[in-house]
């Protein structure tokens, strides 16, 4: 089955720079973001993992947990961390997984289900395929999927401004639309009929076209 949106995220148990874990039970009830990389000490991720680290008070803020990935043995990803912390001010302060088998790497459909081997034996541009961003929710189910080709770094600042809009329209039947970021305006969902609307709404909305029923953003639950 190809994994989409709205597909039950896949469980596994892992090796990770913070011990093993089973990935249902480590997320628990939180929503999660799994982030792959290549193979370690390649230059964008290092990168990339460096400011996932500096801006991880915004997604435990959220209640959001982030699990990277790399295609090499823990104490490759260990010794990479340090490197990180050297180069980009702050050291991952999240598990990295250790994905030398190739296991969630496949679950998840980032390299093909033949693929073997020792991955040491491996390049980055063999494995350049391992470079997704997966946002899960609380229900282990794929809100979103990005994929990146390995010389354009990721905009995590857009993956918090696409967790606030699915935490918001999770609780919410509205919808957020282009640029949105907390505050600005949304759009009462097309499922909501209009009298459903106004018991919500009763001060009415703008409606510049009758499937376009723009109302101020609703407070988030906390």
């Amino acid at each position: 089955m190809t994994l989409q949106i709205g597909a039950t995220a896949p469980d596994f148990e892992a090796e990770t720079t913070e011990g093993p874990i089973t990935f249902y039970d480590w997320v628990g009830d939180s929503w999660a973001v799994l982030f792959s990389h290549p193979k370690s000490f390649t230059p964008i991720c290092t990168t990339e993992l460096g400011y996932m680290a500096s801006i991880k008070p915004e997604f435990d803020r959220r209640d959001v947990k982030i699990l990277g990935l790399s295609v090499d043995p823990v104490d490759e990803n260990q010794r990479w961390s340090e490197d990180i912390e050297e180069t980009q001010g702050t050291a991952p302060n999240y598990p990295i997984i250790s994905d030398e088998d190739f296991t969630v790497s496949k679950l998840y459909e980032m390299l093909p289900a033949d693929v073997s081997g020792d991955a040491g034996d491996r390049t980055p541009a063999d494995n350049q395929t391992v470079r997704n961003v997966f946002v899960i929710g609380p229900d282990k189910k794929i809100k979103l999927i990005l994929v990146y080709p390995m010389t354009t770094g990721r905009n995590f600042d857009e993956v918090l401004r696409v967790i606030d809009s699915l935490q918001l329209t999770a609780n919410h039947k509205v919808a957020t639309p282009v640029n949105w970021v907390q505050g600005d305006k949304v759009i009462i969902a097309g499922s909501v009929s209009n009298d459903q609307a106004k018991e919500t709404y009763p001060e009415g909305w703008e409606e510049p076209k009758p499937y376009m029923r723009i109302v101020p953003a609703p407070e988030p639950v906390k």
